[in-house]
């Protein structure tokens, strides 16, 4: 019986796309092709970047394909009203670069922007409809940086899968679905009403198809003027006009903001697990050094205890990420406007020091930030930002290239304003809504021109002779960074295949009560977290979307987060 499964497999393998093997044959097929993966969010956006990877297209490439049908069908998550950060493997030259496409606010940006009229912070869902909330958009100039330096394909060539689904229509799927059918607030925010809402004001349905000429229209200009034909002219005009004439929260950017925008290159974090190097993303992120933190703690202890879904591994990667996201609250910004101590973050012997705080019986409570061995201002913790507009892709092409991508809006929907067929996306809310806070300044405080503080991590690890191992990241908010280092852990410690580290039942610690999803392992690990001393709250469900690729013998092999509607195809 097991042989003609095997055999039903091999089959299925000639004669269909991935995503469909691991739909006919779940539990027997892994995801795996020989010479190039596609991990997204969505179907038709992973076959988008899969057509680019065929017709000789690079990484990058296919990157931008996935980023334009995400952003027509997934466009809760990311979209070109959005920004992004890219890290890249180039076998040519082994080196890892990243490229920072983070929304900046504009010149109108202050410390106080989101201060009510009593000098109190206003709350979140206050203040993220609306244009106040609107940074500058940054994946457009971010993707034709690194095309221009990693693309093979013309720039034009890159939009026409998007456009193709936009204009003839394409069904809305599951997530969508869930999503326009469960945002009470967008029934009362027009923009939304008139895109996903009937005209008898029922939403649309999983299945329904749908057009958007005006997003077709959009890419059109974008695909034969480049970036400048979204950063000036017409698309410009049209997202000052909608941020400064919002329904609510009318925001002050200008079309200068937008003319004078840039995306940056920028070296990326790295750090040693073991045997393996991993890099994800430096600062305006804290993902990459809040991950090389935790596991440069966890190295402290053996593999043994690091079993996924045991209670050492659980208590002890809670106890990491505690005194990770106390430093990560009180040092990290915008590097253009805060000293981030980067370096003495990610020393060794800060590292060690703060692995000593780690008791292997009982939860430390509430952790404080360190004192890193490198100059620094003396800045007040902030409470962290909620996201759960976000997605992420990981791409491996022919020549070994690597891209690892995490987009975002901010919130479910951005701002919850449309321009010219895309959302507008919420990420000042990132910056920290009180900019003084104890009688101190907050490193993430709004100002102009800066780029708001992010828990996006893109990660890359490498084996012990610098080659490519795997790749993973996620959505999430402030919970990325928990969300990237159980699954790196799971598959560096536990040996887990991308798929099945990736389908892990969720435990996370963000300095605050241990975070439980709902699960019969789960269940079972929580009254011995709280006889450890654990805060224990059980979710009955995470927002992480995780998506992974992993070099093995003969090819790859790579996973998708079942929590959303993302798949893994390839050649």
């Amino acid at each position: 019986m097991r042989s003609a499964r095997l055999f039903l497999a091999l089959v299925l393998a000639v004669s269909l796309p991935l995503h469909a093997i691991a739909q006919t044959a779940p539990g027997f097929v892994h995801p795996f092709a020989k010479q190039q993966m596609v991990a997204a969010a969505n179907p038709l956006a992973a076959d988008a970047g899969l057509e680019i990877l065929r017709a000789g297209g690079s990484a990058v490439d296919a990157a931008i394909a996935v980023q334009m049908v995400l952003g027509l069908v997934e466009p809760e998550s990311s979209g070109i009203g959005g920004g992004a950060f890219m890290l890249l493997f180039n076998p040519a030259t082994r080196k890892t670069t990243s490229f920072d496409g983070r929304e900046a606010a504009p010149a109108s940006a202050r410390p106080g922007m989101f201060l009510d009229a009593g000098g109190k912070p206003r709350t979140k869902p206050d203040a993220i409809p609306g244009g106040l909330s609107v940074g500058i958009p940054g994946v457009v100039a971010m993707l034709e940086m690194a095309h221009k330096k990693h693309g093979k394909l013309p720039w034009a060539r890159l939009f026409q899968p998007a456009i193709a689904l936009a204009e003839n229509g394409f069904p809305i799927g599951p997530k969508l679905a869930r999503t326009i059918a469960n945002f009470k607030r967008g029934a009362n925010m027009p923009d939304i009403k008139a895109r996903f809402y009937h005209a008898d004001g029922t939403p649309l349905a999983q299945g329904e198809i749908t057009k958007n000429t005006d997003y077709a229209a959009t890419l059109k200009r974008i695909a034969s003027g480049g970036s400048k034909a979204f950063y000036t002219g017409e698309i410009a005009q049209a997202i000052v006009d909608k941020v400064q004439g919002a329904p609510v929260n009318q925001g002050g950017m200008t079309l200068a903001d937008l003319a004078n925008f840039a995306a940056l290159e920028r070296e990326p974090v790295c750090g040693p697990y073991r045997l393996w190097r991993l890099c994800s993303m430096g600062p305006p992120s804290s993902g990459g050094i809040a991950i090389v933190q935790i596991l440069g703690m966890l190295q402290r202890f053996p593999s043994a205890q690091l079993q996924p879904g045991s209670l050492s591994e659980v208590h002890l990667r809670a106890q990491a990420s505690r005194l990770a996201y106390a430093d990560r609250a009180k040092f990290v910004g915008d590097p253009a406007f805060v000293k981030v101590p980067i370096k003495g973050l990610l020393d060794p012997g800060y590292i060690d020091s703060r692995a000593a705080l780690i008791d292997p019986e009982k939860d430390m409570g509430t952790a404080t930030a360190g004192n890193p061995p490198e100059k620094h201002a003396a800045l007040s913790p902030q409470k962290s930002p909620v996201m759960h507009g976000t997605s992420h892709m990981t791409i491996v092409d022919k020549s070994g290239q690597v891209i690892a991508m995490t987009t975002s809006v901010e919130s479910v929907f951005g701002s919850n304003i449309m321009v010219k067929g895309f959302f507008l996306n919420n990420t000042l809310t990132d910056f920290s809504l009180d900019p003084v806070l104890n009688g101190l300044p907050v490193a993430n405080a709004a100002a102009p021109s800066k780029r708001p503080l992010s828990a996006m991590s893109p990660t890359i690890v490498f084996d012990k002779d610098g080659d490519f191992l795997l790749s993973v990241g996620s959505p999430g908010g402030p919970a990325i960074i928990g969300y990237v280092a159980q699954t790196v852990v799971a598959m560096l410690d536990g040996g887990l295949i991308p798929s099945d580290a990736i389908a892990q039942p969720r435990q996370l610690n963000l300095n605050s009560p241990t975070r439980l999803e709902k699960s019969t392992v789960n269940d079972a690990l929580a009254p011995l977290l709280t006889a450890m001393g654990h805060s224990v709250t059980v979710v009955m469900g995470e927002g992480s979307g995780l998506h992974g690729i992993k070099k093995v013998k003969g090819g790859y092999i790579g996973g998708a987060d079942p929590r959303r509607d993302g798949v893994v195809i390839g050649d």
